[in-house]
Formats: structure tokens, sequence, C-alpha cells
């Protein structure tokens, strides 16, 4: 069950990552509409925001928590396309193309989304060229995140793309305060997000922590060597 949230602004105007999104596009009217019609909703913490075969029904922009967005292979395993914070849109492509959902996006933390529904998307979409210009470029970075991926799973060694993995998860819990903390990420997702088994994500992960690259407690992951990490990950001339 999905709960009607109250923490984010009733005026969109009013949000503190609206100018970093998608929607920092708007004029001030368009975002009074939005902030008309707009839906606040509450994740909790593995609950599904969108799923995948499911008709769009709106933008989904993140006022609060981190989601990932992941999709089934043929043999039933999950892999993580992407991860997505506060400022950031979800749901766009399939708004775009017409179609349904091809991937599900899950609260990995407790979340607040707010909804833009379908018709306000492409009143936007028609009327406001900085809002088109800007939802292009986002769809070509979506597609060269893809085919980068791509190239890392079938090049990279797994113990490359496990580190890139742990440097990308650290930038994307790190708080606003530089006080320590630790990354709270299922053995499943670190392995669905390096595109590897389960068992190979743990036992590498092991690897890194006996070298004191980073800690573990239960699901959670501290990383105490950022810059060996990013060594281990970066191409090697």
């Amino acid at each position: 069950m999905v709960l009607i949230s109250s923490s984010a602004p009733s005026n969109c105007q009013n949000c503190r990552y609206v100018s970093r999104s998608l929607l920092g596009t708007c004029q001030l009217s368009e975002l009074a509409m939005l902030s008309d019609s707009k839906v606040s909703q509450y994740y909790q913490r593995g609950q599904i925001i969108f799923q995948h075969g499911n008709r769009p029904a709106g933008l989904y922009c993140i006022h609060q928590g981190r989601v990932k967005v992941s999709k089934l292979s043929s043999d039933g395993k999950e892999q993580i396309l992407s991860l997505r914070k506060e400022g950031d849109v979800l749901g766009f492509q399939p708004l775009c193309t017409g179609g349904l959902y091809d991937a599900t996006a899950v609260a990995l933390t407790d979340c607040v989304v707010c909804l833009v529904p379908r018709p306000d998307f492409y009143s936007l979409l028609e009327q406001n060229s900085r809002f088109s210009h800007a939802l292009m470029r986002r769809l070509s970075e979506v597609l060269s995140a893809t085919q980068q991926q791509v190239l890392h799973t079938a090049y990279k060694p797994v113990r490359e793309r496990l580190a890139e993995a742990l440097v990308l998860l650290y930038h994307f819990f790190r708080p606003e305060t530089p006080a320590p903390f630790s990354i709270p990420i299922s053995r499943d997702d670190l392995a669905a997000l390096t595109s590897t088994a389960k068992e190979t994500a743990s036992r590498l992960l092991s690897e890194l922590r006996d070298e004191g690259l980073v800690a573990t407690q239960g699901s959670r992951i501290m990383v105490l060597d950022l810059p060996r990490l990013q060594k281990m990950c970066a191409p090697q001339e």
C-alpha cells in the first residue's frame, strides 16, 4: 500500500531540489500548475514504485530517498540499470515512446516521490522547449550509460566491476555532512549492480575486506580506502 506523504512541499517552487531537476526548466506558472496536480507518495524500503509491463501514470520526481531501476534477464537474474536519488526523475522513457515500463523501480530506502500526471507531462513537452531539450539530454545520457554498462560487463573483470560499483555506491549514499557513513546494500543488489552472481560478489567483497579496502557489518558496507578502489576501476595505461 502506497501512502500519501505531506513531507514534500505543496508548492514545487519551494522544493530544494527543483533547480537540479528536470522541472528546473519550468516557468513559475508551470510549477504552480504542477503543484495543484502532483501527488506526493511515501514508499517504504523495498516497495515498488513502478513495475515492468505497466502503463506509465506520469513522471516520478524523487524528493527524498534512494531508488534502484532494474530489470530481469531471460534467465530471471536481476540487473540494476541505474540508481536515482533526490532531484532525479523516473519513468520518462515510456512516456516519450508511448509504451509500457520496460524496467522496475524499487525504493532502496524509505522514499518520498512526487508523481506528475501524464497529461501535465505532455503539456510541458509540447509547450516548453527548455523542458523538451533537457528531456532529450536525459534520454541521451541514459542511452550512453546503457552502452557503457554493456561494454563494462563484456570486457571488465568482475573484481574491477565490483570496485566500480562500490565507488558509485559511495558517492550515491554519501550524506551532505562529512560524518562517517555506511552503504546499506544487500548482497543481491550488489551482485545485480555488478552483473555477477551473488556468491561471486560476496567472495570478492570478502577479499576487499581482507585487504583493508572496505569493512562490512551485516548488509552494510563502509568504504575505508576510496583512492585504492578508484585506482582499481580506472583504465590501466
